[in-house]
């Protein structure tokens, strides 16, 4: 049987509480399969326990805060993440950008803790990770006041002419779950029109369950689904989109 091609899931959140019975047990899966992860932080009490995940797994990993998350940001912010990135698990800022389908943080604060993270990555020379929800306009407003900055726009949900929008800026995209949902023919007509060196491969675990899982919890291994499912919607093989995903991966990233 050939060995399936090396994958990397570009965004995880592996210290979840819904892995805290079988982490390990997902880990093993998804480097029995060949799948590699980045994790991610969304406030700063995570941070430790996922570089040690990162760094107990050879993972990498991002350090930031998730716009939920803050209001728990202070004048301390950035020389924290300063020194956790001197870690050599952390290869960026993240998961960090705008949320305004959820209203527990005001957009001003949410505003200008972004600024300050991008600001820090620009100093650090630092790719991003971009969540957006609800937010494209005023997120695409603030980006363009820091150019220069790298990253992804993760859980590429958009149009053929948002996706323009953010590849001007040098951005790339994070393609997960939902395109292989049944109902999503349009995301894939879009996807199918953008270049692939221009795209990552995601989970978002342990959401955005990919079909045909949908409805259980999701982990790292079921990013193949998504490269599947690329595969299809590019017409291209598995391997070619196993390849250039993980190139695409390691040079935003530089590892």
């Amino acid at each position: 049987m050939n060995e399936k091609p090396y994958v990397i899931d570009s965004h995880v959140h592996l210290d979840d509480r819904q892995f805290d019975v079988d982490r390990n047990e997902v880990v093993a899966r998804a480097q029995t399969n060949q799948v590699g992860a980045i994790l991610m932080s969304i406030h700063l009490d995570n941070i430790k326990p996922v570089i040690a995940l990162a760094e107990q797994h050879q993972f990498k990993c991002a350090v930031g805060l998730h716009p939920n998350s803050a209001d728990h940001a202070d004048n301390t912010l950035e020389s924290q993440l300063r020194g956790y990135a001197k870690h050599d698990s952390v290869v960026s800022i993240g998961e960090i950008g705008l949320d305004y389908y959820r209203d527990n943080v005001e957009p001003v604060v949410q505003h200008e803790v972004l600024r300050r993270q991008l600001a820090l990555a620009l100093e650090l020379d630092l790719p991003v990770i971009l969540h957006n929800r609800e937010s494209t306009d005023d997120l695409l407003k603030i980006l363009k006041e820091f150019p220069g900055i790298r990253g992804v726009w993760h859980s590429f949900l958009g149009t053929v002419e948002e996706a323009e929008s953010y590849l001007e800026l040098g951005l790339y995209l994070g393609i997960g779950g939902p395109l292989t949902f049944k109902k999503n023919e349009a995301l894939r007509e879009t996807v199918a029109q953008l270049p692939l060196d221009r795209l990552l491969i995601e989970t978002d675990s342990p959401y955005l369950t990919p079909a045909p899982h949908r409805g259980k919890r999701n982990e790292p291994v079921y990013v193949r689904h998504v490269a599947d499912m690329l595969a299809e919607v590019k017409k291209v093989s598995l391997e070619k989109v196993a390849q250039q995903t993980t190139k695409n991966t390691r040079t935003l990233f530089n590892f």
